[in-house]
């Protein structure tokens, strides 16, 4: 016989109730996800596996769940790991107790960093940690060509990867135009994984267009910001997230969608979301007490949060509390209210000395050093230019869209100024790989800033310095102060450091604990606001000023560039 057949033998034996279950959850409540049902009576779990349901089992370990409800455990079906500002170990403390078991990730900032060194350290962790964190390989980096990222990786750079543990298939693919139009180094990637789950990123894609996205095997999209973009999507048959991350927010706008009916394509996710919201507000659990809040079916809200991914997915061992699923299982103290009291994960309790059981994590180390740029003068920054109307970025609060904007701007000297009294500041992206000496420079409305800058080493998604501020000596100032730091978030005023994040890991991630980064950041945004910033997360909303995959005006190391039109509209210095 042979260990796992020893396996199944004993479980079937715990299951007839021959010999005492390993554990126990006694007069629990089952939310039986299948059918809608709650069902009394014990949950009995041999090793990783519940083996047994609805009937009175005696365990060698018991937790008297009298009252509680049983929910299985939550999926973030798509999730940054370094938007946590924290390495994956940290990141596991933060959401694990809150009935997250398992996530979906996409290591692709660091990959913009680091390349494939960002892959094995991530490998490296995910063996470790006592979630599962299953890593999407990234299908886009960079993101576009019309930035400069730290590396590349292409089809023959993943497919070592690709037979791992624990690899689902490839993450979202933000390169549409190169779908749309057959690019070889897309189709390439495409056709590596044609039989494994590929992750979409599709804002505002519809009609044909949207037809031959989904006909090139991309079967979701976390991109989705209105409800009729949603029911198109839906009514092709792409499974759409709900997202509520930090700054990307459509949960609220989407949550009519959230029925029974549609619910097994309608997954939760995170996406980016910092450790100051996952403190106050929660992780995916916040997600599923705003659904039940806003009146939506305990039924279709359990399953986006939790056997719509696994299906999604294609993991059949969870996603249900039932008999040959996995042990991983949230205590509620009611169905409604949905506060997590305890949180099983593989047949175990998670607690501290979990944690504790964990292996040493990975030696960030190697990521240390990311920002190579010398000093940035206040003259690389400058935009040329008259009286004529300037394009401007206009960034608005709860989404990652931004408008596009024409102003008449002031000049000295045949160069645009930034007009604080109407909104408008200057910004600014500056390469800091080592690979150029490249400064985009444009303006935009909507951080309200009134004196200073704030400045950023995260950049989605090629992780350049960015900032924004009320004239190019505070940007200067401020770009001077993070690379001193070693990359982070930083917020200055009149040459003076007001507050700081040091995020020494690729310029993306603290090594420091997770209380310590939260009230950091808290700190840091605190100071964002003092200078007038309205924004609720000022540094999430700068961090996605460069992504050129999002419409409408972006600001890349190579100038401000129109997504709509794919073209750049300035150029940057080099």
């Amino acid at each position: 016989m042979t260990e796992f057949e020893r396996i199944l033998a004993r479980r079937i034996r715990q299951a007839k109730g021959e010999e005492p279950a390993d554990f126990v959850i006694r007069n629990a409540t089952v939310f039986d996800l299948a059918t809608g049902a709650l069902l009394p009576g014990d949950i009995a779990i041999t090793g990783d596996t519940v083996v047994g349901i609805g009937e009175r089992y005696d365990g060698a370990d018991i937790l008297d769940a009298d009252g509680l409800v049983a929910v299985p455990g939550y999926i973030d079906s798509h999730v940054h790991v370094e938007s946590s500002l924290v390495t994956p170990f940290e990141f596991e403390r933060m959401v694990l107790p809150r009935g997250v078991t398992a996530a979906f990730c996409d290591p692709h900032e660091l990959a913009n960093v680091a390349g494939t060194r960002a892959l094995d350290y991530f490998f490296d962790s995910a063996a470790k940690m006592a979630m599962d964190l299953f890593l999407q390989l990234p299908g886009c980096v960079p993101a576009t060509p019309f930035e400069t990222a730290g590396a590349e990786l292409s089809a023959a750079d993943l497919a070592p990867y690709r037979g791992r543990s624990g690899v689902p298939g490839l993450a979202e693919m933000m390169n549409v135009p190169g779908v749309l139009c057959g690019d070889p180094g897309v189709l390439e990637k495409l056709a590596l994984f044609e039989d494994r789950n590929i992750d979409g990123h599709a804002p505002l894609l519809s009609g044909r267009a949207l037809n031959a996205y989904l006909a090139a095997g991309i079967r979701n999209c976390h991109e989705t910001d209105t409800r009729a973009e949603a029911e198109e999507k839906l009514r092709r048959g792409m499974a759409v997230m709900l997202r509520e991350g930090s700054a990307g927010r459509n949960l609220d706008r989407l949550l009519p969608l959230l029925t029974v009916a549609a619910s097994p394509f309608l997954l939760f996710c995170t996406d980016d979301r910092n450790p100051a919201d996952i403190r106050s507000e929660g992780h995916i659990d916040a997600m599923v007490r705003r659904a039940l809040a806003a009146g939506c079916e305990p039924l279709a809200v359990f399953r986006a949060g939790s056997w719509s991914a696994a299906r999604a997915f294609r993991l059949f061992d969870r996603g249900l509390v039932a008999p040959g699923y996995r042990a991983d299982i949230v205590l509620l103290d009611g169905l409604r209210s949905a506060n997590v009291l305890h949180v099983i994960r593989n047949g175990r309790r998670v607690t501290e000395a979990l944690f504790a059981s964990r292996p040493e994590p990975p030696s960030a180390a190697a990521f240390a050093g990311s920002v190579r740029c010398g000093r940035i003068a206040p003259e690389k920054l400058a935009v040329k230019g008259t009286a004529e109307k300037f394009p401007v970025i206009a960034v608005r609060d709860g989404t990652l869209m931004t408008g596009a904007e024409m102003h008449r701007l002031p000049h000295e000297n045949g160069v645009l100024r930034p007009d604080p009294e109407r909104d408008i500041l200057k910004c600014a992206v500056v390469h800091r790989h080592g690979r150029n000496t490249n400064a985009g420079a444009g303006f935009v409305r909507g951080f309200g800033l009134t004196r200073g800058a704030l400045a950023s080493s995260v950049g989605h998604d090629s992780h350049n310095l960015c900032a924004v501020g009320v004239s190019d000596a505070e940007i200067a100032f401020a770009f001077d102060a993070l690379a001193a730091a070693g990359g982070g978030f930083v917020a200055a005023a009149e040459g003076r450091v007001l507050a700081l994040l040091p995020l020494p890991v690729g310029g993306l991630m603290s090594d420091r604990p997770w209380p310590e980064v939260a009230a950091q950041l808290g700190q840091v945004i605190a100071a964002a606001h003092s200078l007038g910033c309205p924004l609720h997360e000022p540094f999430q909303a700068l961090a996605f000023l460069p992504l050129p995959v999002i419409p409408h005006l972006r600001l890349t190391d190579r100038g401000v560039f129109d997504v709509d039109r794919m073209e750049f509209l300035t150029e940057g210095s080099k």
